[in-house]
């Protein structure tokens, strides 16, 4: 693909989903303050910060949807400026109002996380999505550290009004910037390569004529036709399941972070916050490597499962330090907020390369509306289990959910890199092209997914038997 424009598209995309973040995922970062100056206990002040969150699952999909159908442009540029106004009347707000401002705030954001990831699978080709998911991804971390890097500070000097109007006037700018210069990735028409998404028209299934895009394709509303709900078979749910799970680990740490060095190690808020924002920032990287991992490894989720495993590790070794209050704990909790952070790249081009090109917007949704379910009921419960057992036992529990993960994802193959073999000349012609491996040729078609079924060493492309090797 040598259209340069690409970078600057996922560069937009990525500074908007940033700007979404520092609101988004930032309010845990007031915490400290929001203790001082309400008298809210701990599991209601996690509630109010979740409510961004909660906002997005009630938003995501319908987001999801008009991106397929309008484009990036619109949704971003309506999304974030309408963020930042209701973002603006929380500043001034008190009791349920407060609650409820910040929630609308977060259903408005959210249309980064449904639009955003369009950017990749419109401009960049199965082969290049980890990579390109990788470089996106970092507007989680990089909007995180910045949050605890400024959010805390404004609190301090001027309370959370101040935090969370500047954070509506980022919000509001870079939606305007957006909705400016956004383009929407190439879209190419059936039968027709272009250099964005290499593809051929297939028949539809009982239509010997209807052309059917594979991923990477057009069809997403503003060109093209449809193809096949790719939610027919369990590989999706089951990755967007596994990343909810690790959201709950990404979540313990990231929202409780920063409030776990100030009241359980008794570290000043300027000290900590720019610590947690370098944690971030190397967690930006992190995101970026696992996603060139991802896309050199043979197999897209396997990756996916070491991160797993090894987040799991890095909550286990925290919980242990922290049971015993030895002076490690302070930098595992470091490592940890690496960790728990670094997958997302993968996930999300995990999920580019099994939705074909017209769902690229609702399961990029649906992938963002089940991590937020999670994201929404972490910091509330998670309060409560700190104010009735302590921090060390919650992050014992919060380890097992990585190593849930780690078991849901057994035995689910994505091939990063898309197939070269012929489909067999049995395959029936009323096959969808999204349930067999594409033709010779066809760099830059749906990635190959398999799901090992049972104990045995076969795997099915939609009931049958995987071509022996050579």
């Amino acid at each position: 693909m040598a259209d340069s424009r690409r970078w600057v598209m996922l560069g937009i995309g990525t500074a908007a989903q940033t700007a979404g973040t520092l609101y988004l995922y930032g309010l845990p970062f007031l915490l400290p303050a929001l203790r001082r100056t309400t008298d809210l206990p701990l599991w209601e002040l996690g509630l109010l910060v979740a409510c961004p969150s909660l906002g997005m699952v009630l938003a995501l999909i319908g987001w999801g949807v008009l991106a397929d159908r309008r484009g990036e442009r619109l949704v971003i540029g309506l999304g974030l400026t309408g963020g930042a106004a209701f973002l603006a009347g929380a500043a001034s707000a008190a009791g349920p109002a407060l609650f409820v401002l910040l929630a609308l705030a977060g259903a408005a954001g959210s249309a980064v996380y449904a639009a955003s990831g369009r950017v990749v699978t419109g401009w960049f080709a199965p082969g290049e999505r980890g990579l390109a998911m990788g470089i996106r991804q970092t507007s989680q971390p990089l909007g995180v550290a910045a949050a605890s890097a400024v959010l805390p500070v404004l609190a301090d000097s001027g309370g959370p009004r101040l935090a969370l109007l500047v954070a509506a006037a980022v919000s509001a700018l870079t939606g305007i910037v957006a909705a400016l210069l956004l383009v929407d990735g190439p879209s190419p028409t059936a039968g027709r390569t272009t250099a964005a998404s290499p593809t051929a028209a297939r028949p539809a299934s009982g239509s010997p004529t209807a052309a059917r895009p594979a991923s990477g394709s057009s069809g997403s509303g503003t060109g093209g036709t449809r193809a096949r709900s790719p939610y027919r078979s369990p590989t999706l749910w089951r990755v967007h399941g596994a990343s909810a799970l690790l959201v709950v680990a990404q979540f313990v740490v990231g929202a409780y972070a920063l409030d776990y060095l100030v009241t359980e190690r008794g570290w000043p808020v300027r000290t900590a916050g720019p610590l947690i924002a370098g944690a971030q920032l190397v967690a930006a990287a992190a995101r970026v490597l696992a996603g060139r991992w991802s896309d050199r490894s043979a197999q897209r989720l396997r990756p996916l499962r070491v991160i797993a495993a090894g987040t799991a590790a890095a909550l286990g070794a925290l919980a242990v330090a922290e049971a015993l209050h030895a002076p490690p704990a302070a930098p595992l909790l470091l490592v940890a907020l690496v960790a728990t952070v670094s997958w997302h790249g993968v996930a999300y081009a995990a999920v580019a390369d099994v939705a074909p090109a017209s769902w690229a917007g609702r399961a990029t949704s649906a992938q963002t509306v089940l991590q937020n379910v999670a994201a929404t009921a972490t910091p509330p419960l998670f309060g409560l289990a700190v104010a009735g057992l302590g921090f060390g036992p919650g992050f014992a529990v919060a380890a097992l959910f990585p190593l849930a993960a780690v078991a849901v994802l057994h035995g689910l193959t994505v091939d990063a890199r898309p197939s070269t073999r012929p489909p067999d000349a049995g395959d029936p012609a009323g096959a969808d092209a999204a349930d067999r491996p594409p033709s010779a040729g066809s760099a830059g078609r749906r990635p190959d997914v398999r799901e090992r079924v049972g104990p045995g060493p076969r795997a099915w492309w939609s009931g049958r038997p995987p071509t022996p090797p050579g």
